[in-house]
């Protein structure tokens, strides 16, 4: 059986509401509601449509500063981790 993870955020006390499941009327289901730690950060996780449509693909492209973008973005990711070490 393959789980459905979903993160939804309650708008009225008590109720939640789920729209758009795999599932057909009479299919029996089991829910189990877990709280969410608090996050810092909000995770925004976009589709691949979205991702094309964000403008973040090709953003470096007219940097007259950035030669190779792949390693520019490697020396990034690698000062990033670097910085969580530190923490």
């Amino acid at each position: 059986m393959e789980a459905i993870r979903r993160e939804e955020v309650i708008v009225k006390d008590g109720q939640i509401h789920l729209t758009g499941l795999p599932y057909r009327r009479g299919d029996r289901v089991e829910i189990i509601v877990l709280p969410q730690a608090d996050k810092t950060r909000t995770q925004i996780r976009l589709t691949v449509r979205q991702l094309r449509q964000s403008g973040l693909i090709g953003l470096w492209r007219d940097r007259s500063d950035i030669e190779d973008s792949s390693a520019y973005a490697r020396r990034l990711r690698e000062q990033a981790q670097q910085r969580g070490e530190v923490q």
